[in-house]
């Protein structure tokens, strides 16, 4: 594939203080999925909270340090940043359910195709995709289905699951590049204070139709809520966007499949969840699609999609 003539590069060279916070936050998201595990608490209702919970510790801080910003953002800021908050509470309605109608493996691998909508997505607004990319993406995409394993039934229900999962992964991709969108011109603190309620907002309603309990929790699975804020959410969710400024969805994206072989380490170290012998090699192809994604990309481009 040539690359068009005024056609922008997809994958912009991410600075390296960008991969370095990549890392803490796929690290911080890795602790999202052993955390609820081991909590009773429906999966939805931890949602709602981490939500709510991340909008309230970040809206001081963004109105006390970037108040005039808050009060002056555009319509297409406010239109984006609202869409990226509703894509994060309908990822999150979607993927959640689907593990209880199909496998862990089948949800996972599936969830997993987020990277290669976020480059669709990218392809579909004008910007170019270089083929080392793509065969980066592949060979990523080769390394969860190695961890996770294939899982093909065509049990109507494990469909429903299969087709929530899918749905997942290309609202977390919508989720990612909307959040880009917005980032070039609004601050952090704004944006994820922002988008963390606006989710928020849309989960409440849905956990209440649903009958997804909000409270009567003990203190136990508080402080379960209270470490996904803190880690998955302020730390994990906070730094994707904050780098997505400077780096563009698509590696974004590839660089949360690394999510899967962390969640698995913490879980063998703290639930004694002993992880498959396929951990190694899907570490090493997850990495190495990763390499080949950002090596394929323009170091003079920061941004994945064309100037708006």
């Amino acid at each position: 594939m040539t690359q068009a003539a005024g056609s922008t590069n997809a994958i912009g060279r991410p600075p390296t203080t960008d991969l370095v916070l990549l890392g803490v936050a796929v690290l911080a998201i890795a602790t999202s999925a052993p955390l609820i595990a081991a909590s009773s608490v429906a999966p939805l209702a931890i949602s709602f909270w981490r939500s709510l919970l991340g909008s309230a510790v970040t809206l001081p801080w963004a109105w006390w340090r970037h108040r005039d910003e808050m009060r002056g953002l555009s319509a297409y800021e406010l239109r984006w940043t609202v869409a990226a908050g509703v894509l994060l509470a309908l990822h999150f309605a979607a993927w959640l359910p689907s593990l209880q109608f199909t496998s862990v493996a089948s949800s996972t691998a599936l969830v997993s195709l987020q990277p290669v909508w976020a480059a669709l997505l990218a392809r579909r607004q004008g910007a170019f995709i270089p083929r080392v990319a793509w065969i980066g993406i592949a060979i990523a995409l080769l390394g969860v289905l190695v961890l996770t394993g294939i899982d093909v039934s065509a049990d109507p229900r494990h469909l429903v699951g299969d087709l929530l999962a899918l749905v997942g992964g290309m609202l977390s991709a919508a989720y990612v590049t909307a959040g880009e969108r917005v980032r070039r011109t609004v601050s952090t603190p704004t944006y994820t204070s922002l988008a963390y309620g606006v989710s928020a907002l849309v989960l409440l309603p849905l956990c209440l139709v649903l009958g997804q309990g909000l409270w009567g929790y003990s203190t136990s699975e508080w402080a379960t809520i209270v470490a996904l804020t803190a880690g998955a959410q302020l730390l994990g969710h906070t730094l994707i966007n904050r780098v997505l400024r400077t780096t563009s969805a698509t590696v974004t994206s590839l660089a949360i499949l690394l999510e899967m072989p962390g969640a698995t380490i913490i879980a063998a170290v703290w639930l004694g969840q002993v992880p498959s012998v396929a951990l190694v090699p899907a570490i090493a192809l997850i990495f190495t699609g990763l390499v080949l994604v950002i090596r394929s990309g323009d170091p003079r481009v920061p941004s994945e999609s064309p100037p708006v």
